[in-house]
């Protein structure tokens, strides 16, 4: 494993952190077992980052990523995970959720503490309940060790927020297709620049990377690379980047992404590869696609509109070519309860979205598109 500077810490951190919100699940439940052999794997093969948080597997993630760093696994990592800031009503609830979390991890601490999920409304809310007062009193009773943050908002708002406050550590999504979404590039260099560590989050674009539209897949084809490959180590390439997340579901993915790290380092890219990658990029750029990682942040829909399979089944039909196949799961596979035209635009879901959909916007699209006509 390969490991690298850790912000303003004295410590180091393994290329490849493990993300724990995508778990192996058994009939909607998490596999225990296979989930604690993943977990176990990888710190046996050095990795010493381990990041959750409240809401993962309908609030189960944490309970399992606890029971994984028993036998001493503990020990062996520092362990993130996140405050979950919507459902804080009143400055009291910050030590709620924090106990809670402390008792399911099985820990007397948290090594890195994160306010979840920041963008406008929820950072203002955050100020006004005095969470860094708060924040200063639970660092200094030890239940947690450093108070970072994850986001998906604007640039602006990002820079704003490295410049409020002394943290240790924040989490960005980015990608080799994102540079320019909320944080981007030029807000990973800017907190670097701070001293901040930087997590990434979402490397492969919920695995939408991995698989991508036959237009994109000739680019790599061509070339006679795998995309996790390049896209991986293309972020392992920028010193600006101190750990990656991958959201890993299998053991094999694992074993795949460790192997990987092994072989990263900043500046390894070839030419040939910078180059690649500025073609994979050209090729994405001519899709009409909409940006969703099938978080479930959205769900459940008030008028019970599925919004992450409208999404699916409309990017299958843009993106992958399948206009039959996204229209016969749609108007056949599908409770018309769930279709798109059920969205009566009450913006709920807008203000949960990390990715700033305009989902409103887009539902009426989308069942004009895959209705049956």
């Amino acid at each position: 494993m390969q490991y690298r500077r850790f912000g303003k810490l004295d410590w180091q951190v393994s290329a490849l952190g493990f993300g724990a919100m995508r778990l192996p699940t058994v009939e909607g439940k998490i596999d225990e077992a296979e989930a604690t052999k993943m977990i176990r794997y990888a710190i046996d093969h050095g990795v010493n980052y381990v990041d959750t948080a409240y809401p993962y597997h309908d609030g189960k993630g944490e309970v399992s990523v606890g029971r994984a760093l028993q036998d001493g696994y503990r020990q062996k990592v520092k362990l993130a995970t996140k405050m979950p800031c919507w459902l804080v009503e009143t400055p009291a609830d910050f030590d709620k959720y924090l106990d809670e979390q402390l008792e399911k991890l099985q820990t007397d601490h948290i090594d890195v503490y994160l306010l979840h999920a920041i963008w406008r409304d929820r950072w203002t809310r955050m100020q006004k309940m005095k969470v860094f007062e708060w924040a200063e009193r639970a660092l200094a009773d030890g239940r947690i060790g450093h108070l970072g943050f994850s986001f998906h908002g604007t640039l602006p708002l990002f820079k704003e927020v490295i410049d409020a406050y002394d943290w240790t550590m924040c989490q960005i999504q980015y990608n080799l297709i994102n540079e320019d979404v909320q944080a981007g590039t030029e807000g990973l260099e800017y907190a670097a620049e701070k001293g901040v560590a930087v997590v990434i989050m979402e490397p492969l674009l919920g695995g939408a990377l991995v698989s991508p539209p036959p237009h994109v897949q000739r680019v790599w084809d061509e070339a006679g690379r795998e995309p996790v490959d390049v896209a991986l180590r293309w972020l392992w390439n920028k010193p600006q980047v101190s750990v990656v997340l991958s959201g890993m579901s299998a053991l094999a993915q694992v074993q795949q992404n460790v192997e990987i790290a092994d072989r990263s380092g900043i500046g390894t890219l070839t030419q040939d590869e910078l180059d690649l990658v500025a073609r994979v990029q050209e090729a994405y750029q001519e899709l009409d696609a909409i940006p969703c990682t099938k978080c479930q942040y959205c769900m459940p829909c008030p008028n019970g509109v599925n919004i992450p399979r409208n999404f699916e089944l409309y990017n299958q039909a843009v993106i992958y070519g399948n206009q039959d196949l996204a229209k016969s799961l749609y108007n056949w596979h599908m409770p018309e309860g769930e279709w798109a035209n059920a969205c009566i635009a009450c913006g709920e879901c807008e203000e949960k979205c990390p990715q700033q959909i305009e989902i409103s916007e887009w539902m009426p699209r989308i069942h004009e598109r895959l209705a049956q006509t």
